[in-house]
C-alpha cells in the first residue's frame, strides 16, 4: 500500500519524467511552468517536502531541486508507467541478426548483447551459468551525465568484472523481467545504477541472464519490453 495522495502521485510522476529527461534535480518552478498541475509553486514545494520526508524524493546538497529515490522509481514502474512495446519490424530485425548464430554460444551472445545495447542505448550484459560474461555498449554509458564522475564509472566497471553479481541477479530474478536499483544489493554501491535483467534457459539447458545496466533514471517504459523480448528470443532461438 502506497502512502501518497492523488495530488502527490501526479506531482511525483512529473518529477520522475522530468528527471529521466534532464538528469537534473527538479524544482517546483520547473514543474509549475512545464506541467499543468493545477496548483501553485508553494503547494508543489510543500508536497515535495512531504514526499522527501516519507522517502520518495531526496535533496542533493548543491541544489534546491529534488530527485526521485529508488522507492519512487519502483513505484513509477509498478503503478504509473505504460510500457512501449517493440514494433513487429523491430522484433523481426533483432531475430534476423542472431538467427544464423543460434548454434554457437559465444558469437550468439556477443551479437545479442550488441543488438540489445543498440536498442536500449545502454550497456548490455549477458551472463551464463558457466561464468562467462558478454558486454556491449560501453560508449552508451559514457555519454550519460551520471557517468562523468570517474569514481562512479570505475565502480561500475569493477562490478561488471565480478561474475558473482550476475549470479546473485540470476538467483533473485522472480518476474519475467526484473529491475534492481542501487539499494537492492547488500554491498554499498556508488549511486546511481539501474539493472534490468531477465532469465533465460536455452534449448541445450544452459541458464543465464541478459539485460542492461544504466543510470537509475533509465527510460524503463522502453527498456523493460526490449529486455523481456531479448530474453524470450534467447529461449526461442538458441540451440546450444
Amino acid at each position: 500500500m502506497y502512502d501518497l495522495t492523488p495530488r502527490q502521485i501526479d506531482i511525483l510522476k512529473n518529477i520522475i519524467r522530468e528527471y529521466i529527461d534532464s538528469a537534473e534535480p527538479v524544482g517546483s518552478e520547473t514543474l509549475e511552468k512545464k506541467y499543468d498541475l493545477g496548483v501553485s509553486p508553494a503547494t508543489i514545494r510543500n508536497e515535495m517536502a512531504e514526499m522527501t520526508k516519507i522517502g520518495y524524493l531526496s535533496k542533493p546538497h548543491s541544489s534546491a531541486g529534488r530527485i526521485p529515490t529508488s522507492k519512487a522509481i519502483k513505484f513509477y514502474i509498478n503503478e504509473l508507467m505504460k510500457e512501449k512495446e517493440m514494433s513487429v519490424a523491430e522484433e523481426v530485425e533483432a531475430k534476423e541478426k542472431i538467427w544464423d548464430l543460434r548454434e554457437g554460444r559465444e558469437r550468439f551472445l556477443r551479437e545479442a548483447t550488441h543488438e540489445l545495447a543498440q536498442k536500449t542505448h545502454s550497456l548490455a550484459v549477458a551472463a551464463t551459468d558457466e561464468g562467462d560474461i558478454y558486454y556491449s555498449g560501453y560508449s552508451n554509458i559514457l555519454e550519460m551525465p551520471e557517468f562523468y564522475d570517474i569514481d562512479i564509472t570505475k565502480n561500475l566497471l569493477s562490478i561488471l568484472d565480478n561474475a558473482s553479481y550476475f549470479e546473485r541477479i540470476l538467483q533473485r530474478l522472480e518476474d519475467e523481467c526484473s529491475v534492481f536499483l542501487e539499494d537492492d544489493f547488500e554491498e554499498a554501491l556508488l549511486k546511481p545504477y539501474g539493472f534490468v535483467f531477465t532469465r533465460f534457459e536455452t534449448k541445450g539447458h544452459h541458464i543465464g541472464t541478459i539485460g542492461v545496466v544504466g543510470p537509475t533514471r533509465m527510460q524503463y517504459e522502453l527498456v523493460i519490453p526490449v529486455v523481456r523480448y531479448f530474453g524470450n528470443l534467447v529461449r526461442e532461438v538458441a540451440t546450444w
